[in-house]
């Protein structure tokens, strides 16, 4: 049995519409699959240890910090610039702030330049790895762990890397639900000794 030309079409057309709403939703994990396996766009790795080779080369890690645009924190590396052999574990500290009167919740976003060098970026343990919750006026300092993988220096386009800058956005979230919960039962009961005074 034939179709016509006009049900031929449809069909067509359906097809390509249902393919590529899957070719969309597909496209963000697989790219972030991609980034995290090959380090495109300087997106880090994570290590569950040390490197095992330190080597007598050495490079030099800058570190960065930015807010998103309304984000009512103070965010700032705590050094500008450390320098470490490399496979040589190294710690690094930023310090956030919440000058505000509310508690707010962040994540920080992450990246590395240049892009060659974020697969050979290595964090142990990193506050960018959960969301942070700060307390009115509260100030803390969050640790990054890290090393430079020892394999850079045989990659064809990173060997010749000789600094890279470890950059973090953050950017507020909603609270967590406990914190929400929290935050709100504190508001009722100041308004509540406001009303008996």
């Amino acid at each position: 049995m034939a179709m016509d030309g006009k049900r031929k079409t449809l069909l067509q057309t359906v097809g390509l519409v249902v393919t590529m709403g899957a070719l969309a939703w597909a496209s963000v994990p697989f790219y972030d699959w991609f980034c995290r396996v090959t380090g495109f766009g300087g997106v880090t790795q994570e290590a569950g240890a040390d490197s095992d080779e330190i080597l007598d080369r050495t490079i030099k890690v800058r570190f960065d910090a930015s807010k998103a645009r309304g984000f009512d924190w103070e965010f700032k590396p705590m050094q500008r610039e450390m320098e470490l052999r490399i496979g040589e574990t190294g710690l690094a500290f930023y310090e956030a702030y919440n000058p505000t009167d509310r508690p707010i919740a962040g994540q920080a976003s992450y990246n590395v330049t240049p892009y060659d060098a974020g697969g050979f970026f290595s964090k142990i343990e990193c506050f960018c790895f959960t969301e942070q919750v700060l307390q009115p006026g509260e100030r803390v300092e969050m640790p990054v762990t890290f090393f430079v993988d020892p394999e850079i220096v045989d990659d064809r386009d990173a060997k010749h890397v000789h600094t890279i800058t470890l950059g973090y956005t953050f950017y507020e979230i909603d609270l967590p639900e406990s914190e929400a919960e929290d935050s709100q039962a504190a508001l009722d009961t100041q308004s509540e000794q406001s009303n008996l005074n």
